[in-house]
């Protein structure tokens, strides 16, 4: 070792730090397997099947003649269009490098060593990364059937919190918290703690909820100023990999946020994409339609092969395998990626996104060669 290397140093709580483990690249399983690319079927990150909206990729042709300049920091003409559908004013808008970068800005502007976060077991893997990187103390609540225990979360909150985190569908679980019971904790939360534990509900999955279950979030944001709502084109809009989302708060934390958002963070073609994904009304509804078809052709499918899992209001399903390394093995070599949750705190677990009918089928047959060996 160097002496370069000796005095190389870094803050305990960066160096706990287990980094990120995303799911499996298809380029990368095809090279550990020597499998051809286009035969894998990747249902890991939770990725729209239908891909790119026309409407959006139109959109990415046109902005790229100005790639040589930098993005608009401000993002006008995207803030302009969300606050046009969620009627709020501009100023009540932080756009974020997908909701992921939100969730870590929300993280850098309250947390800090000394203080507290709050998040429920088996929640997104970010609420406790974005805490542990700010030197803050976890505060991980115990889940309820798999799912966010609000009772208890509120009784956990602490003279230090900060900041408390629900997701709503939850990741990796896929359960839901109806709006009635968001609304009567809020009230708690404020009554109790006022602005002081600000509670960031993170809606990823929105889109994807039937109709009868969704609740407008933003009425919330006008009632609560301890409240952000955190939204991702990601998924149900299909530009994950353009990593474009957005934050709705009120001004005192909105401007908290844009103090510590990076410039330049969502770049010109995400801006212009979204722009246009945001108007695709017709995507978006046939996004929601073969989502729920293919939820219901693998909880179909999981029934039959007498496995348990947990009903999902997102665009993915947890279901219990028992042996699921062994099982997640088998499935790669049969070019089938899902997505292993024991880093979640879920050992016996995959979740598998849902894909085209006929990739949700090639999951099925290589899931039931494997379970009947």
């Amino acid at each position: 070792m160097n002496s370069a290397q000796k005095s190389l140093t870094a803050p305990a709580h960066v160096s706990a730090i287990a980094p990120y483990q995303a799911g499996k690249p298809i380029e990368e399983l095809a090279r550990e397997f020597g499998l051809n690319p286009a035969d894998i079927v990747k249902l890991a990150s939770n990725e729209n099947p239908l891909g790119m909206p026309a409407s959006a990729q139109a959109a990415l042709a046109a902005a790229s003649a100005s790639l040589a300049r930098y993005p608009d920091p401000n993002g006008f003409d995207l803030k302009a269009a969300l606050a046009k559908r969620y009627d709020v004013p501009a100023s009540w808008i932080t756009l974020g490098n997908g909701s992921n970068d939100i969730l870590e800005i929300a993280a850098l502007a309250l947390l800090e060593p000394g203080v507290s976060a709050v998040y429920a077991q088996h929640a997104f893997t970010v609420y406790r990364l974005a805490t542990q990187a700010r030197g803050a103390r976890h505060i991980q609540v115990p889940a309820r059937d798999y799912g966010h225990d609000l009772n208890a979360m509120f009784e956990a909150i602490a003279d230090d919190t900060r900041l408390l985190f629900i997701a709503n569908p939850n990741n990796p679980t896929g359960t839901f918290v109806p709006g009635t019971e968001i609304d009567a904790f809020l009230a708690r939360v404020h009554a109790a703690h006022g602005d002081r534990v600000t509670v960031v509900l993170d809606e990823a999955y929105n889109e994807y909820l039937d109709p009868e279950l969704r609740f407008d979030s933003v009425a919330l944001v006008r009632k609560y100023p301890n409240l952000i709502v955190s939204r991702t084109f990601s998924k149900a809009y299909g530009l994950a990999g353009l990593r474009v989302g957005f934050a709705i708060a009120q001004p005192v934390l909105t401007d908290l946020l844009n103090r510590v958002r990076q410039p330049f963070n969502v770049n010109s073609l995400a801006q212009a994409a979204a722009i246009a994904a945001l108007a695709d009304t017709e995507y978006l509804e046939r996004a929601y339609a073969v989502n729920k078809a293919g939820k219901q052709q693998l909880s179909q499918a999981f029934e039959k092969l007498s496995l348990r899992y947990v009903p999902s209001y997102g665009n993915f399903v947890l279901v219990h395998v028992g042996d699921a390394a062994r099982i997640n093995l088998e499935l790669l070599k049969r070019g089938v990626i899902v997505r292993p949750v024991a880093g979640d705190g879920l050992p016996e677990w995959l979740r598998v996104s849902v894909g085209l009918p006929e990739e949700n089928e090639r999951f099925i047959a290589a899931l039931t060669e494997i379970l009947s060996a």
